[in-house]
């Protein structure tokens, strides 16, 4: 039996590709496909990096890594490319390069904003685009992944609020536009997941921890797992009729609004 509630073999016969797929919840996501079955492509910037969580991939199934930076649409067309001529169509796509930092609105340049928005909403635009032509067919799915910045304003998070808005309705866009050939493009919403480099930055002392996981109405983290459990379930046909959704996987976070987390965080 694989790790979770799903079966071995779940993915069997698929192929996925996975922007961000270097580190945190996206490397989480690609050992769970490579787990349930699926020829696993990870996408990343930083090759070392890569070449690393592909060999941890190895272990378990078949996997590589292509290097391509998400903001740059011939890079991101050449890695796509280079996926299919090693594996074949592609199935599923993941979408989840992303970046982060606290900075309140006024102390952000111009540039800090940029990139922030470049990464994930060009970035996850450009990954949609250029892997339609691979990806379109009954059962095929597209899978963003967005942030509870999206809906919940955040103090220090103008950037990060305002490119995550942008996914959710691209989202929703690409599933109305993209529904009639049989591609399905939904989103999913993590909250604070455990071991991750967002929850460092944004809660890096121990006590901040504390006070954010107490806040939580689950009073935990997330684990790298939940998140998985979903992408696999996104990614299979028992989501067949699930389109243009906003799935949140949160413990409850976004019942308690920006405000409470950010005074837990003592922002």
């Amino acid at each position: 039996m694989a790790d979770g509630v799903f079966r071995d073999g779940l993915l069997a016969g698929k192929v996925a590709f996975i922007s961000g797929g270097s580190s945190g919840i996206n490397l989480g996501i690609a050992e769970s496909f490579v787990k349930a079955g699926a020829k696993v492509a990870i996408n990343g910037r930083n090759v070392e990096k890569l070449e690393a969580a592909v060999k941890g991939l190895q272990a378990h199934g078949t996997a590589m890594g292509v290097a391509a930076d998400v903001r740059d649409y011939a890079a991101v067309e050449k890695a796509l490319q280079t996926v299919r001529e090693a594996y074949g169509e592609l199935d599923v796509v993941v979408c989840g390069a992303a970046g982060n930092f606290p900075a309140p609105a006024l102390g952000m340049s111009s540039n800090g904003f940029k990139a922030v928005m470049d990464i994930d909403v060009l970035g996850t635009f450009n990954i949609s685009r250029a892997a339609f032509e691979h990806l379109r067919k009954p059962g095929a799915s597209l899978i963003n992944i967005s942030a509870p910045q999206a809906y919940l304003p955040m103090a220090m998070q103008a950037h990060v609020c305002a490119a995550k808005a942008g996914v959710d309705m691209l989202t929703r866009v690409l599933a109305i536009e993209w529904g009639g050939s049989g591609v399905r493009v939904n989103a999913i919403t993590p909250g604070p997941i455990d071991d991750t480099e967002g929850m460092r930055r944004l809660a890096p002392s121990d006590e901040g921890r504390d006070k954010l996981a107490q806040a939580l109405p689950l009073q935990r983290f997330g684990k790298k797992q939940d998140i998985a459990q979903l992408a696999l379930f996104l990614a299979s046909e028992g989501s067949s009729y699930i389109t243009g959704s906003i799935m949140v996987c949160d413990g409850g976070q976004s019942l308690l609004g920006g405000g409470a987390l950010m005074a837990a965080l003592g922002m």
